[in-house]
């Protein structure tokens, strides 16, 4: 190892007190660092920038990811920032240099049998009322397309008070629920038959002091607690944390492979939509994106699936041999 390179870890591990592995991560990298500056040749005093960026390059066109040359340069960067402190250098050749930008993965969203699979799915028959509202959530999730947050900002009706502090409610009598998105931004999304039913089953049971709860005490509820559509044993509106577990509950106990959250149910709702219709700008609209950029990338997970779909069915999809 490189004289300065070992002075330089011991500087990490003790003067910086980094964590054991983050000093191995740095050793290792540091290590190809050396490997590529003795193949041109150089000293790592010597490595200029260019030499960076073509290293760069090579490492993409050999398959490492974008964040994996980031990491790299990461170590790289801390490295020659103390070669300079330490005045062995004049300038750092990593400063400037990034990494290839990664492809943005595709959301996950469930098949159009998954999603009605979670939705019929009864986990709580012997709890009526947990059972009403946690299907009842569930189909605003996947039939409406609304962010969690959305979700436990709902209010039973409208008023003065959630128009003032930014909530949605619901509007059984026009089938639609109205909902304060990002930036302030609110949007009606309508309502479909099995929301509906799923909603009118829950209101009727939704009173937290009906005598089917369970006996817990309850503290103070705030003005907005006692107007939250979903809230939770003890009265208070409902969290997002909370739904996320429920949601992954239901999801395991429904047979799904993959545990399901709240945000992959907007995904579902966006790419089964785009998949009926495919009219963009009307999911645009639906999901409250500002711009349709944001919602392009339906359209890649809408290929995929067709891609898949042709794959497994189209004869002329099989390769000879398989």
């Amino acid at each position: 190892m490189d004289e300065r390179v070992a002075r330089y870890l011991e500087h990490v591990r003790f003067e910086k007190r980094l964590a054991q592995r983050t000093c191995t991560l740095y050793a290792i990298d540091l290590e190809k660092l050396q490997t590529w500056a003795s193949a041109a040749e150089l000293a790592l005093t010597d490595v200029q920038t260019p030499h960076v960026r073509r290293w760069v390059a090579q490492m993409h066109s050999a398959g490492r990811s974008g964040r994996g040359i980031a990491l790299i340069l990461s170590g790289w960067r801390g490295f020659y920032h103390w070669l300079a402190r330490e005045g062995l250098i004049q300038h750092n050749p990593i400063q400037g240099v990034r990494a290839p930008k990664a492809a943005k993965p595709l959301p996950k969203a469930l098949g159009v049998d998954e999603a009605v699979q979670l939705a019929s799915h009864v986990q709580d028959a012997d709890a009526p009322w947990l059972e009403a509202r946690d299907a009842a959530m569930v189909e605003l999730l996947y039939g409406c397309g609304l962010r969690v947050g959305e979700l436990t900002g709902l209010d039973v009706a409208a008023s003065a008070e959630a128009a003032r502090q930014g909530r949605g409610w619901l509007d059984m009598a026009s089938a639609e629920v109205m909902v304060q998105g990002k930036g302030g931004k609110r949007r009606s999304v309508p309502l479909g038959q099995a929301a509906l039913q799923a909603l009118t089953r829950w209101l009727a049971l939704r009173n937290p002091d009906e005598p089917h709860l369970p006996e817990q005490p309850t503290p103070k509820s705030t003005p907005s607690d006692a107007l939250a559509l979903f809230p939770g044993r003890h009265g208070t509106r409902l969290t997002a944390q909370s739904v996320w577990q429920r949601l992954k509950r239901r999801s395991l106990l429904a047979g799904l492979a993959t545990p399901v959250h709240p945000h992959m149910l907007r995904h579902s709702f966006a790419s089964h939509v785009l998949q009926s219709s495919g009219d963009l700008r009307a999911v645009q609209e639906l999901l409250g994106h500002a711009n349709i950029s944001t919602t392009q990338v339906y359209t890649r997970l809408d290929f995929q699936h067709l891609s898949k779909a042709y794959d497994a069915a189209h004869p002329r999809a099989k390769r000879s041999g398989k």
